[in-house]
C-alpha cells in the first residue's frame, strides 16, 4: 500500500511539473480529470477501442472461474479452476477495461462500483450474466449523468464525474447497507435451519 501511495505522489509531481509546463495541457488535464464526455468523439473510441476488446475477451473467458472461485481458493482447486490463473486473467481484464475508459474521458467515479451491484440485484452472482449486465448498466448510468449534467447547469456544462459523485456516494451506500441486511437475514436463516 505504501508503494502505491509513493508511486502515486511521485507520478502526481510528474504531472502537475508538466502541466506548469504547458498551460494547455494543464487546461486539458484539469477538464479530463474530473471525468467529462464533452469533446470526446469517435477517433477517442478508437484509440482505445483494442484494449476494450482484449479486456472483453479476457472477461468473458474468465467469468466461469470467477463462479467457481467465489467459493474459496480450496472449494475453487477442487471444481478445477487454478485461483493464481483467475487471479491474473481478472486482474489483466480489469485493468485493461478500466485503464481504456479513463483513458477515454477520465476519471469517473462509482459508476464502476454502483453498476456491479445493481446487476447482481437483477441477474444474481453468475458472472456470466453479470458482467455483460454491469456494463449495460453502467453505460445507462454514465448517459443519464452526463444528461443530468448538461441540462441542470444550462447554458454551462457539470462535468459527468462529479454528477456521477453527487449520486453515486449516496447509492453505493444504499447497496452496501442492503448488501449487508441480506448476508446478516441469510446467516440468521442458516442458523435457524441448523438449530432446527
Amino acid at each position: 500500500m505504501l508503494a502505491g501511495v509513493a508511486v502515486t505522489a511521485v507520478l502526481g509531481a510528474v504531472v502537475s511539473g508538466l502541466g506548469v509546463l504547458d498551460a494547455d495541457a494543464y487546461g486539458t488535464l484539469r477538464i479530463w480529470s474530473v471525468g467529462t464526455l464533452a469533446g470526446r468523439e469517435l477517433p477517442v473510441l478508437w484509440e482505445v477501442l483494442p484494449f476494450l476488446l482484449v479486456g472483453a475477451v479476457l472477461a468473458l473467458t474468465v467469468a466461469p472461474a470467477l463462479n467457481a472461485f467465489a467459493l474459496g481458493d480450496e472449494a475453487g482447486r477442487a471444481l478445477g479452476v487454478a485461483p493464481g490463473r483467475v487471479r491474473l486473467l481478472g486482474t489483466l481484464a480489469t485493468v485493461l477495461l478500466s485503464g481504456a475508459a479513463t483513458a477515454a474521458i477520465g476519471p469517473v467515479g462509482f459508476i464502476g462500483l454502483v453498476a456491479p451491484h445493481v446487476a447482481r440485484l437483477l441477474t444474481g452472482p453468475d458472472h456470466r450474466r453479470l458482467m455483460p449486465y454491469a456494463v449495460l448498466i453502467g453505460a445507462g448510468l454514465l448517459l443519464v449523468a452526463d444528461i443530468v449534467g448538461r441540462v441542470i447547469a444550462r447554458p454551462a456544462e457539470i462535468q459527468v464525474g462529479i454528477v456521477t459523485a453527487f449520486v453515486g456516494a449516496p447509492v453505493l451506500i444504499w447497496l452496501i447497507g442492503r448488501t449487508r441486511l441480506n448476508r446478516r437475514s441469510a446467516s440468521a436463516s442458516r442458523k435457524a435451519e441448523a438449530t432446527a
